[in-house]
């Protein structure tokens, strides 16, 4: 595996968004993948499953989003998008980035990935630049009602015009997690909820870049996207064509435990898209590519890109 780290500007024009492609040691590259990242984290954390991609021949692509990671000039940027359309301007990132490595690889059928936050800014990016994918994968996504992601923006408003917009707020971090960690709070350990492997927990837990707060920016940007994915008019604008492959943990609280999912997947099918697909993991968490069974998630992802590569050949 060949890893290469780049950059490019930001479509807020003025922060260089950090990015690494792994590529295949030698063949054909069959397909490339890029992957969206969650929230209060890296892209660089995806490395195990990059790797397991480009011994099948794949290209594996991703960005640090708007304060996030190495896309960040210091610390205290952490968890501050942008001083407005923060959520448009990450989608139109996911957006350059693909346009720079399909520059040189025109012909190769392009998959997109998103998981937790990054699913959430993929379902939104589908509705705006979508045409032309292969497929896309949703992962640890979930749904929320209008009336939850309206209060929650309105209680970011409020708080930013007391406090301003980089304020790092307790009370928004416990409406968004409180309840996630809950049933494994037997375990005695913070973030159990994201995978059942201890040491990825621990490290995680371990990891800067994983563990501060956002600002209400962040969040309300997180709010944002949730309340235009879950707008009719901009779920019809998702093509009809593009296959779906939605995928969580059964025992993943962003999800509400499979329920929000299974919802999720109703949406897209009474939109009326015709390839779409679901498999929740039993006793699988957050992260499932972190998980204890994740090798078999790798292999479940590849064999459906693998699938829809033939079937776009045939």
């Amino acid at each position: 595996m060949n890893k290469k780290k780049f950059g490019f500007l930001s479509s807020d024009r003025k922060t260089k968004i950090h990015a690494v492609r792994w590529e295949p040691d030698q063949g054909e590259i069959q397909g490339i993948l890029q992957i969206s990242h969650g929230m209060v984290e890296y892209v660089e954390r995806y490395e195990e499953f990059a790797e397991y991609l480009t011994k099948q021949g794949f290209l594996v692509v991703g960005n640090d989003h708007l304060g996030h990671g190495a896309s960040v000039l210091h610390q205290g940027c952490w968890g501050y998008f942008a001083p407005a359309h923060g959520s448009d301007l990450v989608v139109k990132d996911l957006h350059r980035l693909r346009r720079h490595i399909q520059k040189k690889y025109p012909k190769v059928p392009y998959f997109m990935l998103g998981h937790s936050m990054g699913s959430f800014l993929l379902r939104k990016y589908l509705s705006r630049y979508g045409e032309g994918l292969s497929g896309a994968i949703i992962m640890g996504t979930g749904t929320q009602p209008d009336a939850a992601v309206v209060f929650a923006k309105a209680v970011c408003r409020f708080g930013a015009c007391l406090k301003g917009w980089t304020y790092r707020s307790k009370l928004v971090q416990q409406l968004a997690f409180s309840g996630n960690n809950r049933r494994f709070e037997g375990e005695g350990v913070s973030n159990s909820w994201l995978t059942k492997d201890q040491q990825i927990v621990d490290a995680y837990n371990k990891e800067p870049r994983c563990t501060f707060r956002f600002t209400l920016n962040g969040f309300y940007n997180l709010f944002d996207t949730i309340h235009f994915i879950n707008q009719k008019k901009n779920i019809e604008l998702i093509s009809k064509n593009l296959p779906l492959f939605l995928v969580s943990g059964e025992d993943d609280p962003v999800g509400n435990y499979g329920t929000g999912v299974k919802k999720a997947c109703q949406i897209y099918k009474k939109a009326g898209i015709k390839d779409i697909s679901m498999k929740l993991y039993p006793t699988d968490r957050h992260e499932i590519l972190n998980e204890l069974d994740r090798k078999t998630v790798y292999q479940d992802i590849y064999e459906w890109m693998h699938n829809h590569l033939i079937e776009a050949e045939s």
